[in-house]
């Protein structure tokens, strides 16, 4: 998890928090640090990404934004082809904004009180730990 200010776009530490995930895989060995897919909203959707994505082999389940669908169209042919969208994968993303949703209720997370990033890690944690049990 990177945490940054309210007003930092995420998609601008993306490949900080792809630096970050670690996984255990089945069997013996170290843990894995590159996942089979990465499903993420419209607010990924940039060509940075998707390229760092097919460098490291991931495939991308991004919806492109409506601007980059008419910009693509309006260079015709050399627009090239639209990204591939798994829209059956992309249905799993629920997930992730229910647990958001959950965090959420707890006031002290949503209008950050702590003045530290650890305090408010902390708390994250904490959180997310009342949820789990």
């Amino acid at each position: 998890m990177v945490l940054t200010g309210g007003n930092v776009n995420d998609c601008t530490r993306f490949v900080e928090v792809m630096a970050g995930v670690r996984f255990e895989r089945p069997g013996p060995g170290r843990p894995a640090t590159r996942p089979d897919r990465v499903l993420a909203d419209k607010g990924y959707s940039s060509k940075a990404i998707r390229t760092y994505l097919r460098s490291r082999h991931i495939r991308a389940t991004i919806p492109e934004r409506r601007d980059q669908r008419a910009n693509r169209a309006g260079r015709g042919a050399k627009g090239g082809r639209p990204p591939a969208f798994d829209r059956v994968a992309y249905r799993r993303r629920n997930v992730v904004e229910r647990c958001f949703q959950r965090l959420k209720q707890f006031r002290a997370i949503v209008t950050r009180y702590d003045k530290t990033a650890l305090s408010y890690q902390a708390m994250i944690d904490l959180a997310t730990l009342t949820l789990w049990l």
